[in-house]
């Protein structure tokens, strides 16, 4: 069980470092053409997260079906929610991406922005809008690949991917190769083109015969009213998530400039935590649903056990570094003193909360993996706003300092662990009925 939990984990664990590392690579690149142009591209990364947040509703309801559908034997079936997936997908980036595209610079008017990065961003995001199918397509391919038990195709495909979006930056954004410099609007040229490689490689992965999955042209409305039982709580979820986080985000604010950009140094250096988590996380959604489908519901919770143990060892010794060496790892990004002391208040907290913060991510999955998504809504957001949010703004409001939010912050995450713990261990989730 061990290896095929790691079998799963490690790869879906590197293509997360890889889309972490892209985006660093992307905003220093950008960086060099100004402060106005990095606004610009740090904007509209915020606007796809809340994008990313509604893809969830697709992405994890077909996930699920098709982890199901594969556990018990039931390959077509796998393959023909990839199909209706995919049709859902495109409609819905038709919808987000139309919006993105006319709204485009009343968004970045809507943050505050001034004339230059309005321009600038607008320019870049609406570009990403009319890639915007790619980009659905992409996170439905990474999903179903990965509920039928295939993560490393997906990191091979994300690794020249990546390769391809540095390179063609280089040469659209600066103007090599004979290509006239683009500046931002390179940077979002790039990015569509090495989508649209990923997604003719899924295509290829997807269409040929005898794959893992392949794509079965059987549109089933049942399947489709599924997708949309599983995945809208888990959208909700999401996004409620995504905007309660940027609540979040002006409660730090208003402790100084200082303290803000400490926050996102340590935010930085705490995704490199988030990599074994996330990796672990989609071995326990895929095996869940596989032996929830095969009804070894025994296995089921044995692989979510074995999954959260290994990533809690992963996730705890990244937290002692964290709790160790804050001033070290912060001063890479600044010398600022008084940035450098917040974000070692930050990284030491969220050190401790480590362990706690692998149990939430792993068993969450495994939970979402069996359909559960409503139960895990419901904890997600509970928590964060009885435990999180409310009680930092009360620290906020009656004017203890910023480690005393980072407190409540370390506390909400030691009781959404045992929440989920809780919730894992009683196994009713085993028995969850995919509605049509």
């Amino acid at each position: 069980m061990k290896r095929h939990v790691l079998r799963l984990a490690v790869p879906a664990a590197l293509k997360h470092l890889l889309d972490i590392i892209q985006i660093l690579i992307d905003m220093m690149m950008v960086g060099v053409l100004g402060a106005a142009a990095l606004a610009a591209v740090g904007l509209s990364m915020q606007f796809m997260m809340v994008i990313q947040a509604m893809m969830t509703l697709f992405g994890v309801g077909s996930s699920a079906l098709i982890a199901r559908y594969i556990g018990s034997g039931r390959r077509n079936r796998a393959s023909a929610v990839v199909y209706a997936g995919g049709w859902i997908a495109l409609a819905g980036s038709v919808g987000i991406g139309s919006i993105g595209w006319f709204y485009a610079a009343d968004f970045f008017r809507w943050m505050g922005s001034d004339g230059d990065v309005i321009a600038l961003g607008s320019d870049y995001f609406q570009i990403l809008c009319l890639g915007m199918g790619l980009i659905f397509l992409d996170t439905l391919a990474y999903n179903a690949l990965s509920a039928a038990g295939d993560t490393k195709s997906s990191l091979v495909i994300k690794i020249f991917s990546a390769l391809l979006n540095a390179g063609l930056n280089y040469l659209f954004i600066f103007g090599h190769g004979g290509f006239e410099p683009m500046g931002v609007a390179g940077a979002a040229y790039a990015t569509v083109c090495a989508y649209g490689f990923g997604i003719a490689a899924y295509g290829w992965l997807l269409f040929r015969k005898g794959g893992v999955l392949d794509v079965y042209p059987l549109f089933v409305w049942a399947d489709v009213r599924r997708i949309f039982s599983i995945g809208l709580p888990a959208a909700f979820e999401r996004v409620v998530g995504v905007s309660s986080f940027l609540l979040f985000v002006v409660i730090i604010a208003s402790y100084g400039t200082q303290a803000l950009a400490g926050y996102q140094i340590g935010l930085r250096i705490e995704a490199l935590a988030f990599m074994p988590g996330f990796g672990f996380s989609v071995a326990a959604m895929v095996l869940a649903g596989q032996f929830i489908g095969a009804r070894r519901y025994d296995d089921a919770y044995a692989s979510g056990v074995i999954s959260a143990k290994i990533a809690m060892v992963f996730m705890g010794t990244v937290g002692v570094v964290l709790v160790a060496l804050p001033e070290y790892l912060a001063a890479i990004f600044t010398d600022d003193a008084a940035t450098i002391e917040y974000a070692s208040i930050y990284l030491r907290l969220v050190g401790i909360s480590q362990v706690p913060l692998a149990l939430t991510f792993v068993l969450s999955g495994a939970l979402r993996g069996s359909g559960a998504t409503k139960t895990t809504m419901r904890i997600s957001i509970l928590s964060l706003w009885l435990f999180r949010i409310i009680p930092s703004y009360l620290v906020m409001k009656g004017g203890l300092g910023i480690f005393w939010v980072y407190v409540a912050m370390t506390v909400e995450t030691f009781i959404k662990g045992w929440w989920f713990w809780r919730v894992y261990r009683a196994r009713g989730w085993l028995e969850t009925k995919i509605r049509s």
